[in-house]
C-alpha cells in the first residue's frame, strides 16, 4: 500500500509556498492575458510582492515557463495512454477527448502562442515537438484497436494521413476558437461549444474509415452532437462509458 504524505509535507510553507502561488498566478495571467502580454513585473504586481522576491524563486519569465511546461509535459504523457485493461471503443474516445479538451483549456496559452513560444524557447521547442509526435502515436495506437476488430478500413498511407490531420486539429484548435471569438476566449461558457466541436472533428476525420459498431456510435454521438447544435445547447452528447 502506497504510504500518504503527512499533512505537514502535503502542504508547502515559506519559500516553497511561494514558488507555487508564482506559478499559479503566472499561469492564469498568461491563459487570460496572452503570454507576450504578461511580465515578470505584472506577476510580481499581481501578487503585492518585491520583483526582488520573484527573481529569487525564478531567474526570468522563461525560467517560470519552463517550470510550468514541465507540469504540463509531466500531466499530458500520463493522460496519452490507452487503456490497459480493455480496448478502447469510439465512445470512449469521445469522453476521452472531452477530457482532454479541459486540461488543455487549463494550459492554454501554450497553444494559443504556441509559435512565439517554439520561436524563442528552447526547451518548448523541443520537448512540445516530441509531445506532438507522442500525440500521434496515441492516434495510430487507437485506430489499430479498431483495425484489428475489423472495424476499420484504410490504408497504411491513409492512417499515416488521418492521424497527423487529428493532431493537427487537436494542437491548433483554440487558436482557431481563438479567431472565431477573440473577445470572449476567457469565458469559459463562451467558448464550451467550440471545446466540444474540436472533439467531435476530430472524430469526424476517422468517420469515413469506420466500420460496424464503430461506425454506428459515430453516427449516433454525430446525431446527438448535430441536435444539440440544433437546440442551440453547449451540452456534449454524453459518452456511454468514461475513459
Amino acid at each position: 500500500m502506497e504510504n500518504k504524505p503527512s499533512a505537514a509535507s502535503a502542504t508547502p510553507s515559506g519559500p516553497r509556498r511561494t514558488r507555487d502561488r508564482i506559478l499559479a498566478v503566472s499561469l492564469r495571467l498568461f491563459n487570460d492575458l496572452g503570454e507576450p502580454n504578461v511580465t515578470t513585473t505584472t506577476i510580481a504586481e499581481e501578487m503585492e510582492i518585491s520583483p526582488g522576491n520573484l527573481y529569487y524563486h525564478f531567474r526570468n519569465k522563461d525560467d517560470i515557463i519552463n517550470s510550468i511546461f514541465a507540469g504540463f509535459e509531466q500531466e499530458i504523457e500520463r493522460r496519452l495512454k490507452l487503456p490497459s485493461d480493455h480496448k478502447a471503443t469510439l465512445d470512449e474516445t469521445w469522453g476521452y477527448l472531452q477530457y482532454m479538451s479541459e486540461f488543455l483549456w487549463n494550459y492554454r496559452f501554450l497553444y494559443r502562442d504556441i509559435n512565439d513560444l517554439l520561436a524563442r524557447n528552447r526547451l518548448v521547442e523541443i520537448n512540445f515537438k516530441r509531445i506532438v509526435e507522442q500525440k500521434k502515436r496515441f492516434a495510430m495506437d487507437m485506430c489499430q484497436v479498431f483495425i484489428a476488430d475489423g472495424e476499420m478500413d484504410i490504408t497504411p498511407q491513409q492512417l499515416d494521413a488521418v492521424c497527423t490531420n487529428i493532431v493537427v486539429v487537436a494542437t491548433y484548435w483554440l487558436s482557431f476558437q481563438f479567431v472565431q471569438q477573440p473577445r470572449k476566449y476567457n469565458d469559459p461558457e463562451a467558448i464550451r461549444a467550440g471545446l466540444h466541436g474540436g472533439s467531435y472533428h476530430i472524430l469526424s476525420i476517422l468517420a469515413p474509415y469506420l466500420r460496424g459498431k464503430q461506425r454506428a456510435a459515430y453516427d449516433r454521438l454525430a446525431a446527438a452532437y448535430a441536435a444539440s447544435l440544433a437546440a442551440g445547447t453547449t451540452a456534449a452528447p454524453a459518452s456511454r462509458t468514461t475513459p
